[in-house]
C-alpha cells in the first residue's frame, strides 16, 4: 500500500511541477548574435530568428555587454559568462514557444 501511495504522489508532483523536476534546457550551439532585453535578460539569435530567451540572476546587462556561453547546451541553474563574471540562468525560453 506504501509502495502505492509513493508511486501516486512521484507521479503527481511530474505532473502538476514538472519545472521542479525537469529544466528547460536548449542548445545554443551555433548562435549568430544576441541582444539585451532589460537588465537580466539575453535574447540569443540563429541568423534572423530568435532561439531562446534567458533570465539572468545576479548580474546586471548592458547594450555594451559581453556575453559568452561556457558550454552550447544549457539549462535552467547553468550559467553564462556575462563582461567576464559568472552569471545564473535563472529562466531558460524556446524563442519559438513565445
Amino acid at each position: 500500500m506504501k509502495k502505492k501511495i509513493f508511486i501516486l504522489l512521484s507521479f503527481s508532483i511530474v505532473l502538476f511541477s514538472p519545472s521542479l523536476v525537469l529544466p528547460d534546457c536548449l542548445d545554443l550551439g551555433g548562435f549568430t548574435g544576441w541582444q539585451v532585453e532589460g537588465d537580466h535578460t539575453v535574447l540569443f539569435y540563429r541568423q534572423n530568428s530568435p532561439i531562446a530567451k534567458i533570465n539572468l540572476k545576479g548580474c546586471t546587462l548592458t547594450p555594451a555587454s559581453t556575453v559568452r556561453l561556457k558550454k552550447s547546451y544549457v539549462c535552467d541553474n547553468d550559467s553564462l559568462i556575462v563582461d567576464g563574471q559568472d552569471c545564473a540562468i535563472m529562466t531558460i525560453d524556446s524563442a519559438s514557444s513565445q
